[in-house]
């Protein structure tokens, strides 16, 4: 099928278009290019693929509506993937307006591009952040969200609501995907597994936030993409269960989806960075710092309803995870 993935150039998106590729889909990417982390990076992610027969791209801005509109009306997918977003938690304190012009304009304008173009199904990314306060461990597509830690956070709630309207107005399928701390090869220079990494072979410190008293569902990129691709061929439908007496955050009367993936196992941050030196050969000097303002200390993902409507099964844990993406971060840097 033709498929519309969004941050083609990104971690996600390119380990996402890479299995498309490889499947037989024709795909049609989008990103920005934008420098929030090194470009570099972004264009040897898309190198992988960039010359393939069945992939186009178009560097593209969500927030450019007539872009996004003519994008759409020429490609004219079956299926979209939304995973371009404007990325962390701590950015999101400093500048607000690039998620507002991303999360908020840019969803509207996939939105429309897919209620106007007859699009069968929208799998778009959320993320586990809405859980904000929430400290009922593990965090559950039940629970209720409405108290998020940051901005980035709100963003993403905002883009499940914004999902349930149109798949309410105009009956178009949607299913958002709260992420838990994915990693792996060809990660984001600005999350911990990337900073630890490069710090500790550069023989500098790590900064370890909340004094190290934090645990992650750390979710293994080809987790991640699996998860998405059973998504993206079980087309969100009506609940069956639903009760308009009794409402409940993951069902709706309307063709619409949440689901969380992860990994479902929880790791200390401690735990985590020992699994990093192990692999390294390398102690890390840690520097403890306070908890970060929009910061949850702890997350844990309850896949059940993930595993029990589309069969997904996490396969990776965090020690083979980290020994993969640093085999490929040494690769890629040119370490012996």
């Amino acid at each position: 099928m033709k498929i519309l993935v969004t941050g083609s150039a990104g971690f996600i998106g390119s380990a996402l278009v890479l299995r498309l590729l490889e499947r037989g889909d024709e795909v049609v990417g989008i990103d920005n290019h934008n420098d929030y982390y090194d470009p570099t990076i972004k264009m040897a992610r898309l190198n992988q693929f960039l010359d393939h027969p069945n992939y186009t791209h178009l560097k593209i801005d969500l927030s450019d509506h007539e872009a996004m509109a003519m994008a759409f009306s020429t490609s004219k997918p079956q299926r979209v993937v939304n995973l371009a977003a404007q990325a962390g938690v701590r950015y999101s304190i400093k500048n607000p307006m690039a998620y507002i012009n991303s999360n908020i304009v840019g969803f509207t304008h996939i939105l429309e591009g897919c209620r106007h173009n007859k699009v069968e199904h929208l799998v778009y990314a959320s993320s586990s952040s809405v859980y904000g306060s929430n400290t009922s461990i593990p965090f559950s597509v039940h629970d209720n969200v409405d108290h998020p830690l940051s901005l980035y956070a709100a963003t993403k709630k905002s883009n499940e609501l914004m999902a349930h309207s149109y798949s309410n107005l105009f009956d178009l399928p949607t299913t958002g995907l709260r992420f838990f701390t994915v990693y792996g090869p060809w990660g984001r220079p600005d999350m911990a597994l990337f900073l630890f990494t490069k710090n500790i072979l550069e023989n500098k410190p790590i900064e370890v936030f909340n004094k190290g008293n934090h645990s992650r569902d750390f979710t293994y990129i080809d987790d991640i993409v699996k998860g998405i691709l059973l998504c993206n061929e079980n087309i969100a439908k009506t609940s069956l269960d639903w009760d308009s007496n009794s409402l409940n955050p993951s069902e709706s009367s309307a063709p619409f989806k949440v689901y969380n993936i992860g990994s479902s196992e929880k790791v200390s941050l401690d735990s985590y960075i020992e699994a990093i030196e192990s692999e390294l050969g390398k102690k890390a000097e840690r520097e403890l710092l306070p908890l970060q303002p929009g910061d949850i200390p702890d997350s844990l993902a309850d896949i059940s309803l993930l595993t029990k409507e589309t069969g997904y099964k996490p396969e990776t844990n965090y020690k083979e995870g980290v020994s993969n993406f640093i085999k490929w971060y040494k690769s890629y840097y040119g370490y012996k």
